[in-house]
């Protein structure tokens, strides 16, 4: 692999990186991207995609490619353990029909992405060993071996990010998410769920959500401590408190057990995102915790502005500093908006379940209306 010292390296080849790729081609910036995984992880997966991701893909030229592979959300209902619905959200009258939110299988996301990139731009089973800054360009070293050049260096590689690493020694912003300390995420045949649906009970909360007719997306997480070396799955143990259809879908989450995938509560938050002549993106930047569905839809938003930015400013360090003005604030917003959420679901199970018909709305209505502004 070779790489000009004009050329943009993109590490990682997510959502957040393939979205830099689309922006930078958009604009004939010269780029190129590597993964250090052979194929996508997660790929039988889905992810649910609110009305600020839509009108990104939008922006990227996608819209009809995303309509086209998405399955309408409609609604969003809260309901307590025992099914009462506890409050319904109109997220199509609230976005309109040109930015209705959707869940997708996140490989046909990846897929989408990485449609009409140069075969050539993109190469996999090549992670980052080594990184230095200098003056006018940056080294980096793979793993097989091979030294790059390039005239930026952007990290788009997740919560636990090479570059991040790399850039900030010694400072990582990985935190501990408010809300729970674990999650499992689930494909399931749909039980009857029509909509984006949560319960909340005593000892943690499930999401279903369709992603077609015939299948479900689920995202299950504790919110009492699971005893180490304990034999009992904690899925296994909430179980036994939902209803009939949610139990369904844990059923076959718990006899599927390769397909269930397990990862910490992990969120991102530092001073800054760009050092040198290193810049990061998304998860890497600023990972939340799912409570506003805002990972995929920050990282394409990143991805537009620091295209933006760099295409307008020939000074690497100014165009970084504008990408970070630019989005500092919509992020430090869904921050914030997230660990008030988070805190509510904290709260002892009578008292969120008599709080959430009238602060799920609300809350609903703070977080997403600024996002409702184009980037």
């Amino acid at each position: 692999m070779q790489s000009a010292s004009g050329e943009i390296l993109i590490v990682g080849a997510g959502i957040a990186g393939l979205a830099v790729a689309r922006a930078l081609q958009e604009r004939s910036v010269p780029f190129s991207v590597v993964e250090r995984r052979l194929v996508p992880t997660d790929g039988g997966l889905a992810i649910v995609l609110p009305g600020n991701a839509m009108q990104a893909l939008a922006t990227l030229g996608l819209r009809e490619q995303i309509e086209a592979i998405g399955h309408p959300i409609g609604r969003r209902q809260y309901r307590a353990a025992n099914d009462r619905l506890l409050c319904e959200i109109d997220e199509d009258a609230f976005w309109g029909p040109t930015c209705r939110p959707c869940c997708v299988r996140r490989s046909a996301l990846l897929a989408m992405l990485a449609d009409g990139l140069p075969h050539h731009s993109v190469w996999h089973d090549a992670g980052v060993a080594a990184m230095v800054s200098h003056a006018r360009h940056a080294e980096v070293t793979l793993t097989n071996g091979a030294s790059l050049s390039a005239r930026l260096v952007v990290g788009a590689d997740g919560v636990h990010s090479t570059i991040r690493a790399q850039t900030f020694v010694g400072q990582s912003g990985v935190t501990g998410a408010l809300m729970a300390q674990s999650s499992w995420r689930f494909m399931a045949p749909n039980p009857g769920v029509d909509c984006w649906s949560l319960w909340t009970g005593a000892d943690g909360m499930v999401l279903l959500v369709p992603v077609d007719g015939d299948a479900v997306y689920g995202w299950v997480a504790t919110t009492r401590p699971h005893p180490a070396g304990s034999p009992t799955n904690p899925i296994a143990r909430m179980e036994h408190g939902f209803p009939e259809r949610v139990r369904r879908a844990l059923r076959h989450a718990l006899s599927q057990e390769g397909s269930l995938y397990h990862s910490p509560m992990e969120e991102v938050r530092l001073p800054t995102w760009h050092r040198g002549r290193a810049v990061l993106v998304g998860d890497a930047a600023h990972a939340t915790a799912p409570v506003w569905a805002q990972g995929a839809a920050l990282a394409l938003e990143d991805a537009i502005v620091l295209a933006r930015s760099v295409g307008e400013h020939l000074d690497i360090a100014t165009a970084l500093s504008d990408y970070q003005h630019q989005r500092w604030k919509r992020v430090a917003h869904v921050q914030r908006l997230t660990d008030a959420m988070s805190r509510a679901a904290k709260l002892p199970n009578l008292i969120r379940n008599a709080l959430l018909p009238v602060i799920g709305p609300r809350r609903y209505r703070q977080t997403y209306e600024p996002l409702k502004v184009q980037v």
